[in-house]
């Protein structure tokens, strides 16, 4: 299973690289798994948001975070890119005086199309575990 797993990073890896500098990447997403989240489909969060490629590994972001039982709040963060599709975050939540740090992965799809899986940690208290959609749109 370890090999497997390993062969599968190198894959991923050795896929093709859309992003580069100057780039903006537009997404959603949606947790599906929170820890705050007691009974199936009792509520929900979405999150929708613009990256700017400040360099290749670098992006600055701001978007919006809506939940179906909270207020809406503005996001602005940014991500480190440690490789061409892994990275770290670190968003602020104005509206719900939150701030989260998180790691996801991005897969490419079909030439900009990415699915993203991220996991963050919100100061709250709480963990979530995210999935979406994203699109690279090059503005070279």
């Amino acid at each position: 299973m370890r090999k497997l797993f390993a062969l599968g990073l190198i894959f991923c890896a050795t896929l093709s690289y859309s992003q580069s500098s100057n780039d903006l990447m537009i997404g959603g997403a949606m947790d599906f798994l929170k820890t705050d989240n007691d009974n199936l489909f009792d509520k929900a969060q979405f999150g929708f948001e613009v990256n700017y490629f400040v360099v290749r590994k670098f992006t600055i972001t701001a978007g919006v975070e809506i939940w179906t039982k909270r207020d809406e709040s503005f996001v602005f963060g940014s991500r480190y890119y440690f490789t061409d599709h892994f990275f770290a975050r670190g968003r602020g939540l104005i509206g719900q005086n939150d701030f989260s740090l998180g790691a996801g992965g991005a897969i490419p799809l079909k030439n900009n199309w990415r699915f993203e899986l991220i996991g963050d940690f919100y100061f709250e208290g709480e963990f979530a575990v995210r999935t979406g959609l994203a699109y690279i749109i090059p503005l070279r």
